[in-house]
C-alpha cells in the first residue's frame, strides 16, 4: 500500500518560513519523483515543485514561477521523506499541500508536475499565511 503523509503545515505570518514533510511508504522511493502540489480554496491544484529520481543520470528539480527562489525541495532516500522548505511566505501561498508521486516516473516534466498524472496523494497539510 502507497501511503504518503504530509505534515509542518500552520499558521504563520507573511515572511516566516515552513519546512513541509511527506513521509512515504510502499513502494521503492529512490527510484521515483516526488511532486508537490498546492490547492486554495476554490482554486485548482497547482504543481508547485518536483524532484527527480537521484537513481539516473539528469537528475533534476522543478519549481514554479510563483515559489521559485523562495521554496526548496529535497529528498532524503534512507528516510523515504521528501521536503519542502519554504520561506519568505506570502499570504498567497495559503493553500492545503499535497505530496504526490505517480506509478510509472522517475523524472519531472519540464513544464512542472502533472495533476492528472499523479496516481498516489497525501491528505494535505494546511498553510495558512496571515497577519
Amino acid at each position: 500500500q502507497v501511503q504518503l503523509v504530509e505534515s509542518g503545515g500552520g499558521l504563520v505570518q507573511p515572511g516566516d518560513s515552513l519546512r513541509l514533510s511527506c513521509a512515504t511508504s510502499g513502494f521503492t522511493f529512490p527510484y521515483y519523483s516526488i511532486a508537490w502540489f498546492r490547492q486554495a480554496p476554490g482554486e485548482e491544484r497547482e504543481g508547485i515543485s518536483c524532484i527527480s529520481s537521484g537513481k539516473y543520470p539528469g537528475a533534476v528539480t522543478y519549481y514554479a514561477e510563483s515559489v521559485k527562489g523562495r521554496f526548496t525541495i529535497s529528498r532524503d532516500d534512507p528516510k523515504s521523506t521528501v521536503y519542502l522548505q519554504m520561506n519568505d511566505l506570502k499570504p498567497a501561498d495559503t493553500a492545503v499541500y499535497f505530496c504526490a508521486v505517480r506509478q510509472i516516473g522517475s523524472q519531472c516534466p519540464e513544464t512542472g508536475p502533472d495533476y492528472y498524472g499523479m496516481d498516489y496523494w497525501g491528505e494535505g497539510t494546511l498553510v495558512t499565511v496571515s497577519s
